[in-house]
């Protein structure tokens, strides 16, 4: 159990770190001067986001194989970032 937090609090603090989400709070933070209120929005907004994913992911792992998803998931994340990098998105 402790294996399987570690992993998935590695995975996403790794991949949260310095993107466009902190950008969003640290220009928030600065120009409210509320640094707390931020802070409790932010987290509030983290548990919504992170419950509805692990939710559907629970619901999908009953009905999908986990490969599928994965290469579903992967095959999005790439075509999203393609358009991304063509001025698309």
């Amino acid at each position: 159990m402790l294996k399987i937090f570690l992993a998935s609090f590695s995975a996403i603090f790794f991949a949260e770190l310095a993107d466009k989400t902190q950008m969003v709070g640290i220009t928030m933070s600065a120009k409210s001067g509320k640094p707390f209120v931020v802070l409790l929005g932010s987290i509030s907004a983290y548990i919504v986001v992170t419950s509805v994913s692990v939710l559907l992911g629970a619901i999908f792992a009953k009905h999908v194989n986990p490969d599928v998803i994965r290469y579903v998931g992967a095959s999005l994340f790439v075509m999203i970032g393609v358009l991304m990098f063509l001025g698309k998105v």
